[in-house]
Parts: structure tokens; C-alpha cells; sequence
């Protein structure tokens, strides 16, 4: 038997809530600044210019793009679901700092996160919470010297190119992540160094592939897009 749909909205809720983190952060943080901690350890045998390549590639567009909209289709998978939940949305983001996603189907649910807070609402009610210290401690963890110290230690990572995409595919090799994660796989666009899709395979038996398509680069973006509440 199929719990009531308002029986399941805290539980999106709470699934969501690490959407925007992995959305949020990870597009925009996690997919230029692992790529260049990866590279210099995978491509050792590649070419130089290959290398120089990609890591000023990812420099020019963190410079160029510093904000975005556009669309976007999670695909969740369970052994204990039926058939794949599919959610379509479409999102805004301006640096690292501010992110709005808003799917419209197959229910309505926003996620907004603006600096420290992070906002859920969905069927009428509004989670708020506090995350700005867990933002910095990743900001830190994969910014500061020794980035890719903290990544070997943590992950084996593969690169696979075609002509289209870098493809990365990390998988945790501690139980800082292990516990967590299965893998996560990041595709970025050969072209302009934008994140594609990332697929978060998670130990909870969920699997989401997140398919994006960013129609707007550089928007000027209301500043009401990103409004949050704070905790009382």
C-alpha cells in the first residue's frame, strides 16, 4: 500500500534537502574544484596540453558564468519503488552562495539557500534550517592547499573523455563517505566546462541522476529569487 501523498511530503522534503546541497554547492563549487584536483593525478600520462586545457577552461567559465537558470530532471530509482519517480524543475544560481530550485512536477516543492539557510517548502509547510557551517567546512575541505591530498585519501576517481564530456566517477574509499555513498558521477561539457548531470548513488538505496540544461548564462537574477527565513 502506497503511503498518502501528504504522508510523503515530509519525506521528499527531506530528500530534497540534500538535492540543494548537491545542486547548489556542487555545480557550481564541487564540479570546477574537483575537476582540478582530479586532473593532475589521472592525466599524469595524458598530455600536458590536455591538462592546461581543461584546468583553464574551468578558470575562464568559474570567471566568466557567475550566475545561471535553467531546467531540471531528476530521475530517482529504489528497489522499493515500482517504477522511477521523475521530477522536473527548473533552477537559478549566482555564485556559490545563492540557489533556488523549483520542481512543479510531479508536486510543487522549492528549495531555496541564500548564504548560511536553507529553505524546503513543500505541501504548505517550510523546513529552515542552518547550514553555513557545513557550507564553509566544504568550501574549506575542497578550496584550501591540500585539496587533493583530502581527495585521494577519501575517494578513487576515474576520468573517462568522449567527445562531448568529461566524465568523473568518485567512490569513497573511507567511512567518512562510505557510510553515506555508494559513488557520484559528474559529467561536465567539453565546451564550456558546465555541469551536465551528476548522479548520486546513495546507501540509502536511492539512486537520483540529476539531467541539466542551463538555458541562461549571466542573468540578472532578482534578488527576491533567493529569499530566505531564518530560524526564530
Amino acid at each position: 500500500m502506497q503511503p498518502a501523498a501528504s504522508a510523503r511530503e515530509p519525506v521528499r522534503a527531506k530528500e530534497l534537502r540534500k538535492t540543494c546541497l548537491s545542486l547548489g554547492m556542487m555545480a557550481r563549487l564541487l564540479c570546477a574544484l574537483l575537476v582540478v584536483c582530479i586532473f593532475p593525478r589521472l592525466l599524469a600520462g595524458q598530455s600536458d596540453d590536455l591538462l592546461s586545457r581543461v584546468w583553464d577552461g574551468i578558470q575562464q567559465a568559474q570567471k566568466k558564468y557567475t550566475s545561471m537558470c535553467g531546467t531540471i530532471t531528476e530521475t530517482r530509482t529504489s528497489s522499493l519503488m515500482t517504477k522511477p519517480l521523475v521530477l522536473r524543475g527548473k533552477f537559478c544560481a549566482e555564485g556559490t552562495t545563492r540557489f533556488a530550485l523549483d520542481y512543479f512536477e510531479p508536486s510543487s516543492m522549492s528549495i531555496r539557500f541564500n548564504e548560511n539557510y536553507v529553505n524546503v517548502t513543500a505541501g504548505g509547510n517550510t523546513e529552515v534550517m542552518e547550514i553555513g557551517k557545513s557550507v564553509r567546512r566544504a568550501q574549506s575541505y575542497f578550496g584550501r592547499e591540500g585539496s587533493l591530498g583530502n581527495l585521494k585519501k577519501n575517494f578513487t576517481i576515474t576520468v573517462q573523455e568522449d567527445s562531448r564530456d568529461y566524465q568523473m566517477k568518485l567512490v569513497p574509499r573511507t567511512d567518512t563517505f562510505r557510510s553515506r555513498l555508494n559513488y557520484m558521477i559528474v559529467k561536465l561539457d567539453k565546451q564550456d566546462f558546465q555541469l551536465r548531470s551528476l548522479e548520486v548513488d546513495g546507501k540509502s538505496g536511492v539512486n537520483s541522476v540529476f539531467a541539466i540544461d542551463v538555458n541562461s548564462m549571466n542573468p540578472k537574477i532578482q534578488a527576491d529569487t533567493f529569499e530566505v527565513s531564518k530560524p526564530k
